[in-house]
């Protein structure tokens, strides 16, 4: 009898499913860096739809996704923006955002739940009185769920309250949204009311939506239009990209409803001696 190996070591390495593989086949295209690839347009529609925003961009990949909010928020060299010590964006993404953008990472410890004290974001926000001395504070980042405590769900309270915090002080507010949906289930709160605070959001398409390749990012279409640009400067445009939108939209239409399920799994695995 032949053994079946289940791959667990992430939900990064699954296949695409027949029905992906189809529809990738099936695919209507064109050249998505002159806007013109039907299916990318139409899955960036829907993506900004159930994210609440009102537009979206397909990405390579979710450094990528992360990497171009970043720098559209953060426009000027010697930007400041506050992350947790422990996020993805600060200890796994190569340091593009100093590297490439030269924005400059004011880190705040991560709690064991993945949230950063409020009162530690405010200390952390630089004064207008230093601006001969200090980078200028533009953007913070959240990570949600946050990898690095385990996949903990930062609740939607939270969320807003540090939404608040940077309105107040005129900042914006990524978030760092890999598995956001495994965190709208969790958290029995729908997607677009979880992100509701931020001005940008990072999706990524190939973790529990089980697609192939990619990610998104949502936000306001001026910035979504930065965002292309910088896509573009990075090299991430593609020509015929809706064959991999095509794949994402069979994710996003068959995974999602799964994903408390996969949970479930998950805890009866976690459980296991």
């Amino acid at each position: 009898m032949a053994t079946k190996v289940v791959d667990l070591r992430s939900d990064t390495v699954t296949k695409p499913s027949e029905a992906m593989r189809a529809a990738m086949a099936a695919a209507d295209v064109d050249d998505d860096v002159l806007g013109a690839d039907p299916t990318a347009c139409r899955f960036e529609a829907e993506m900004a739809r159930i994210m609440g925003k009102e537009a979206a961009l397909f990405v390579p990949s979710g450094t990528m996704a992360n990497l171009i909010s970043v720098l559209a928020h953060c426009d000027a060299r010697g930007s400041e923006v506050i992350l947790g010590d422990d996020s993805h964006v600060h200890v796994y993404e190569h340091g593009g955002i100093s590297t490439l953008g030269g924005v400059h990472p004011r880190t705040v410890p991560n709690n064991p739940d993945g949230t950063m004290d409020v009162d530690r974001i405010v200390a952390a926000i630089r004064s207008t009185d230093g601006a001969l001395y200090y980078p200028t504070t533009r953007l913070i980042c959240l990570e949600n769920t946050h990898g690095n405590s385990g996949g903990k769900c930062l609740t939607v309270e939270y969320t807003d309250k540090v939404g608040e915090v940077a309105k107040a002080h005129g900042l914006k507010l990524h978030i760092d949204g890999a598995r956001i949906f495994n965190a709208s289930v969790a958290l029995g709160v729908p997607v677009d009311r979880l992100v509701r605070a931020a001005d940008s959001v990072s999706v990524c398409l190939s973790k529990g939506i089980g697609a192939p390749v990619g990610s998104v990012i949502v936000g306001s279409k001026a910035f979504i239009q930065k965002a292309k640009i910088l896509r573009k400067t990075l090299g991430g445009g593609m020509r015929q990209v809706g064959v991999l939108c095509a794949a994402a939209e069979v994710g996003v239409r068959d995974t999602l409803g799964k994903l408390a399920d996969d949970h479930r799994k998950a805890k009866v695995l976690a459980e296991m001696d």
